[in-house]
């Protein structure tokens, strides 16, 4: 296992197997492909477990008629369910990405190599491709962002960065035309040459109606996007096309005791639902701490008054604490101050993988792990290991990113408040996933410290503090450092107990 290696190494497209590069029936290691003996195994099988992506791809693949990943199934049950609405955005959308482009270039040349190798146009026409997509990249601009197509797309010198692209890519399509029965990897090559240049072509073309067309930029790369605006209607017909029971389960699906905004999100508002009470005593098991005095949250200096904020809380606990953060950049600035001011073990999102920084963060029983978008949920870490979660912002999305910005525009077109019917609810659903990191057990205790003044300086507030649990509150420091010291002399109180 490659404990120690990031999650955005580059080597992991290097050793990783997609829906481009794989050959499918024509491959001569069929019989022992990991991925083929998993479907043969899920489709005798009477229960079969997956995640909500390879769900969306198994449809995605049954539209285009290749066939399927899933057995059908008589009933469809999502966990975290929440989630539904962004990861169905992404499967009904369309995109298309500079390592797309680049793989194929690479794969080209590989199997260049093994079955014609005297083809040396195929090497060309790959490197001339190569350094078309470098140059789009650069006509981008430098900077990594994400903007609307419109921004860019017909500005010098993208249109003939484009032309640029399609010429190569069509270039590369016609010489492994022409080398496509030496090999099945050639053939496969060609075949990702015709589909990705009419792709291209369509993304960097008009906009649909109703949908975001975007871009994202990388240090080396980029991506363009369709994503719809609206999932309902394509969510509603996917499900009436399955005779299949559709159950939805997640902690964090209603808003104040109100199920519409996710009911509204994927099309259906005929559901039945049911809200169960939490099998655990909050009141009892935790205290929920704002702290006072922070700046607003747009000051430059926010994040670092959080940190000072959370640094006694943080000696109290005796690390054993998650901080959870709503951008890179203050998770950043967070691990830079973080250093060496605490004795206990810091981990940090991205040095290492997920997994890893779960075991460590377990084994070590008091280190501190500062993250942020994947684990505000889907985590499960029970007992002490865990007794501080510590949130630096109200998790509201950004009204800057491209596919926000649109249906905030769309709202507002309908003459509905985008804010009170998209944004807020949307950030008190990403609030309860963080906040339920703390307490996963009826043993469970621990202290819940969020930081963001507008929790109790808006009228809005209040709807994020009814929607949470409900813990004991304090506004001050030394009630939360009491509470840290009641459950350490309970706790050596038990082990005495234990030991006599």
């Amino acid at each position: 296992m490659l404990a120690d290696l990031p999650e955005d190494a580059s080597v992991w497209p290097l050793v990783t197997s997609t829906a481009d590069n794989c050959l499918g029936q024509d491959c001569p290691m069929l019989d022992e492909c990991p991925l083929v003996r998993a479907r043969q195994k899920a489709a005798e099988a009477e229960l079969v477990v997956v995640n909500h992506h390879l769900f969306f791809a198994d449809i995605a693949i049954r539209e285009e008629g290749f066939g399927e990943l899933l057995p059908e199934a008589t009933a469809v049950i999502f966990d975290e369910a929440h989630q539904l609405p962004e990861v169905a955005s992404m499967f009904f959308g369309e995109g298309i990405s500079s390592r797309q482009l680049l793989e194929l270039a690479q794969d080209s040349v590989s199997e260049m190599l093994q079955s014609a190798g005297e083809m040396r146009s195929i090497l060309d026409a790959a490197t001339a491709l190569e350094h078309r997509v470098a140059d789009m990249r650069f006509s981008f601009g430098e900077d990594s962002r994400k903007g609307v197509w419109s921004e860019v797309g017909h500005r010098e010198p993208m249109p003939k960065a484009i032309d640029a692209v399609k010429k190569a890519l069509g270039e590369l399509s016609n010489v492994l035309h022409k080398a496509s029965e030496r090999s099945k990897g050639l053939e496969n090559c060609h075949r990702r040459a015709e589909e990705l240049a009419e792709e291209f072509a369509k993304l960097t073309g008009d906009t649909p109606a109703d949908q975001v067309h975007w871009f994202e930029t990388f240090k080396k790369g980029f991506s363009i996007q369709f994503t719809p605006l609206d999932v309902a209607k394509p969510f509603r017909d996917m499900v009436a096309a399955r005779k299949s029971a559709w159950v939805f389960t997640s902690a964090t699906l209603a808003v104040h005791d109100d199920f519409r905004h996710f009911a509204t999100q994927i099309g259906l508002n005929d559901l039945e639902s049911l809200q169960l009470p939490s099998p655990f005593a909050y009141e009892k098991q935790a205290l929920f701490y704002v702290p006072r005095g922070l700046p607003d949250t747009s000051d430059p200096r926010y994040t670092q008054a959080v940190l000072e904020a959370a640094l006694p809380v943080l000696t109290a606990s005796r690390g054993r604490a998650f901080v959870l953060f709503t951008s890179h950049r203050a998770l950043n600035e967070a691990a830079e101050w973080l250093r060496g001011r605490l004795e206990y073990p810091l981990l940090v999102q991205g040095s290492m993988s997920k997994a890893e920084l779960l075991r460590r963060f377990r084994e070590h029983g008091n280190a501190i792990l500062l993250g942020t978008g994947s684990f505000w949920e889907g985590v499960d870490v029970r007992g002490e290991a865990l007794s501080c979660v510590i949130i630096d912002k109200l998790p509201f999305a950004s009204p800057g990113e491209p596919v926000i910005a649109a249906r905030i525009d769309a709202y507002k077109s309908r003459g509905r408040n985008p804010f009170i019917s998209y944004q807020l609810p949307g950030a008190i659903i990403a609030m309860k996933q963080g906040a339920g990191r703390l307490i996963r057990d009826e043993t469970d205790t621990g202290v819940l410290m969020i930081c963001d003044p507008r929790l109790v300086g808006r009228p809005y507030g209040q709807l994020f503090l009814q929607s949470l649990p409900p813990m004991r509150r304090t506004r001050t420091l030394a009630e939360v450092q009491d509470f840290f010291s009641l459950l350490d002399s309970m706790k050596a109180a038990r082990d005495e107990t234990a030991c006599a």
